[in-house]
């Protein structure tokens, strides 16, 4: 990861800009551990994404994002020191998967989003069951997060952000078991993938 110190003087400017362009507040951050392995897995409606569920977390976190977005002007480097790592879409990425391993073993933070991509209609998109297979692989909690406003305020359809409140929720933590028959993993995984893509919903829906 880049050096903390340029993670912590980033993190002071965007979240005091965030305070005041989006008046962004935040619900639930006591969920995020201090310390140790987690996988925070937010909906996915922005390129701010990222910026917008990092802002409130004190401990630094690392996260995929889609490899073209690193090599975009100014926005590409902040990304990269908030600890982003590049992630192909168009292919599978080994290389990305063994440092989400890595990582979370050494008892690091990483945020996901299990929808692979951003939402193109404001509708949280089906949750892939990667993000619990890394969670049994690496017996990291899971914290739910749910990004309100993301999508009113800079969706894939807008070249600049707009001024719309924003809120995130951080829900308590998932801790996932194995599973007891490893002969309907491949159900169990996508049964808690389904469970997490319902409690992040729960706070879209609430929120209109």
């Amino acid at each position: 990861m880049q050096k903390l110190w340029i993670f912590k003087l980033t993190r002071i400017l965007v979240y005091a800009l965030f305070r005041l362009y989006f008046r962004i507040e935040f619900e639930g951050v006591e969920n995020i551990p201090a310390q140790g392995p987690v996988i925070v897995a937010p909906n996915h409606a922005s390129y701010l994404d990222p910026f917008w569920v990092s802002a409130a977390i004190k401990r630094p976190m690392r996260y995929m994002t889609w490899d073209k977005m690193t090599n975009l002007p100014l926005l590409g480097r902040l990304i990269m020191a908030y600890g982003a790592f590049p992630v192909s879409l168009e292919k599978g990425d080994r290389a990305a998967l063994r440092l989400s391993l890595d990582h979370l073993k050494s008892g690091g933070g990483l945020v996901i989003f299990p929808e692979g991509g951003r939402t193109l209609n404001g509708k949280i998109k089906s949750f892939k069951p990667g993000v619990v297979r890394l969670a049994l692989d690496t017996d990291a909690p899971i914290v739910p997060a749910t990004i309100i406003g993301a999508y009113k305020s800079y969706s894939p359809h807008y070249l600049f952000p707009r001024p719309f409140k924003i809120k995130v929720v951080y829900h308590p933590l998932i801790k996932l078991s194995q599973p007891e028959d490893r002969a309907h993993e491949k159900k169990y995984l996508h049964d808690q993938a389904e469970r997490l893509q319902a409690v992040v919903s729960s706070r879209l829906d609430k929120s209109g």
